[in-house]
């Protein structure tokens, strides 16, 4: 099965909206796992449908190699993000990765992308999951 990990952290409000949008789209035939910083996120994910939660330094670095796609902020990828929160193991397990990353630019670590389009977040979620279905299309799911 196809399976995507969402991460996310704080009070979990984009990762649950990005789990919401997988289910809506997806339903059950991709395997959604809630990859929180603290315990609050990883609920408000789990409470958005994903399939399986985990919480913490090493359930995100134990994961982030088991798993096709990884999604949420961009903050995840930068060590000490979320106020401390994205531990630097944590950032290098998700950086180095063999999985697709499709980070969301939302501007909330002083970190800006030159390019990148600046929408609220619903738009940018939209966007998130057109990409993965033209990644599921090709992997057949």
């Amino acid at each position: 099965m196809f399976k995507i990990a969402v991460i996310d952290g704080q009070g979990g409000g984009i990762g649950g909206l990005i789990v919401k949008r997988l289910r809506q789209e997806f339903g059950d035939s991709i395997e959604v796992i809630a990859l929180g910083t603290n315990a609050a996120a990883t609920t408000a994910m789990l409470k958005s449908r994903a399939d399986k939660g985990a919480t913490g330094e090493s359930a995100v670095v134990f994961n982030a190699d088991r798993v096709d796609v990884i999604v949420g902020p961009l903050s995840i990828v930068l060590a000490n993000s979320m106020m401390g929160e994205m531990a630097p193991k944590m950032a290098e397990a998700i950086s180095t990765s063999r999985a697709k990353k499709l980070l969301l630019s939302v501007n909330q670590e002083g970190v800006e992308i030159i390019g990148a389009q600046q929408a609220p977040l619903p738009h940018l979620v939209d966007s998130l999951i057109e990409r993965i279905k033209a990644i599921t299309e090709v992997n057949n799911v």
